[in-house]
């Protein structure tokens, strides 16, 4: 991990436009620093999934920023103003700069298109002056890096495994070499098995392709294990940040705290549900003893 910063949000508030409003992320501020992997975690319905979209910029009606501004500083040297962006120069930021892989990935790849046909789309649409072959080669390469079998391009999403498709939105994440990849719950619905694999090759990727990550989950235990950083959110605030080492060893804010109490450990008595005002944290929580 570089000090140097890559993504910088300043005082972020993200409101849905209901009646009555809803301020789902409220004056939120955090620094990711290129090649690291940067934890958010919190229980389900506290804002993370709403903060990834307003960095992004996919925020649609009817959530909208409301305040706040987000800098992504190029490894070029320049700053970009991503509030400020729109229309083609919004476009070519997108995935180019800061790509996605969203919550349910592996069931967002479009059924009636082979693999090689969605990947084609992606470079067709950001690098026009690609040749065919190079396309070709390189869609080869993506799959290679994800592990998968690059024969398997001719192939449509039904015929593939929940663990394969993943890989699949993975390689499309990675096509244009950006500097920061969101991950919303990337291994949401898959066993735990395969979720080792996906978590494995990421932090493979990372270490080889050198971009940063920002890894949204409810498994504390999980992001304590792979990331360098965690932010815990809580009713659309981040309430503590940290090196995951000391998350673990010396949370200071009382839902954290309640947070790690939630899993179970191997040995021990099982604890009780606690509650945060909203629901109780443990029901919104994925049970996962591996990283424990």
């Amino acid at each position: 991990m570089s000090a140097e910063p890559v993504l910088t949000a300043t005082d972020v508030s993200i409101e849905y436009l209901v009646d009555p409003p809803v301020e789902a992320v409220k004056n939120v501020s955090l620094t990711l620093h290129r090649g690291e992997i940067l934890g958010l975690a919190g229980e389900s319905g506290c804002g993370k999934s709403t903060l990834a979209y307003g960095l992004n910029r996919l925020l649609k009606p009817p959530a909208m920023m409301s305040s706040g501004e987000v800098v992504f500083h190029d490894r070029d040297g320049h700053d970009i103003d991503v509030v400020g962006l729109d229309g083609e120069h919004l476009r070519a930021f997108r995935w180019d700069k800061v790509s996605m892989v969203f919550q349910g990935a592996m069931n967002s790849l479009n059924p009636v298109l082979s693999v090689k046909e969605q990947l084609d789309d992606v470079f067709r649409t950001h690098r026009p002056k690609m040749r065919r072959r190079e396309r070709l080669e390189r869609s080869r390469e993506l799959l290679e890096l994800v592990g998968v079998d690059p024969d398997r391009l001719t192939s449509f999403p039904h015929e593939l495994s929940g663990g394969m498709r993943q890989r699949m939105m993975i390689a499309m994440a990675l096509a244009l070499d950006p500097q920061v990849m969101i991950m919303d719950e990337p291994t949401t619905a898959l066993d735990v098995v395969v979720q080792r694999g996906i978590i494995r090759e990421i932090m493979r990727l990372r270490e080889r392709l050198g971009f940063a990550v920002i890894f949204i989950t409810h498994d504390l235990p999980l992001l304590i294990e792979i990331s360098d950083r965690i932010a815990v959110m809580l009713r659309g605030e981040i309430v503590e940040l940290g090196t995951a080492d000391d998350i673990y060893r010396n949370a200071r804010h009382d839902y954290t705290k309640k947070l790690l109490e939630s899993f179970p450990s191997l040995r021990g008595d099982r604890g009780d549900f606690i509650r945060t005002g909203a629901m109780p944290v443990a029901s919104a929580l994925t049970t996962s003893t591996e990283a424990v």
